[in-house]
């Protein structure tokens, strides 16, 4: 049996985070820190009156869960339209490929756990040219 090397036990102050003008990632498993082939998942920030506009993640199912916050979740299936508030405690499931959007409605910010499918996402928001990079608060060890 081949050994797995990656980290088990995970702390925000582990991972870097990805700042952007509308938010910022902390990806909690991923490759480089767990070393997953499958479910990347992370925390998300929505900034006031900020969110990600419609986009999809091709042959990849997500599930987002509202930790803090409210706002807008919209997503297109079958080529229809749904569009709900969501707030704290609310699930959200976008099927593999469906067009989606979250806009942070609230007054405070809006923090989601995101899980993905496959991995993935978190290298192509890395290097967008307006993703900036603040190393993990912790060293590791």
């Amino acid at each position: 049996m081949a050994k797995i090397k990656g980290r088990r036990f995970v702390s925000i102050d582990d991972v870097e985070t990805q700042v952007f003008p509308w938010g910022k990632l902390q990806w909690l498993s991923e490759p480089r820190v767990t070393e997953t082939n499958n479910m990347t998942a992370g925390i998300v920030t929505l900034n006031l009156g900020k969110g990600h506009q419609r986009h999809n993640h091709e042959g990849c199912e997500e599930i987002l869960y509202v930790i803090e916050g409210e706002g807008d979740q919209t997503i297109e299936v079958n080529n229809k339209l749904e569009k709900k508030k969501v707030k704290r405690g609310d699930l959200i499931h976008i099927p593999a490929g469906a067009y989606h959007g979250t806009i942070n409605t609230g007054k405070k910010p809006m923090v989601i756990f995101a899980v993905y499918q496959y991995a993935g996402p978190e290298v192509y928001l890395r290097n967008l040219p307006e993703c900036v990079i603040e190393p993990p608060k912790k060293l590791k060890k």
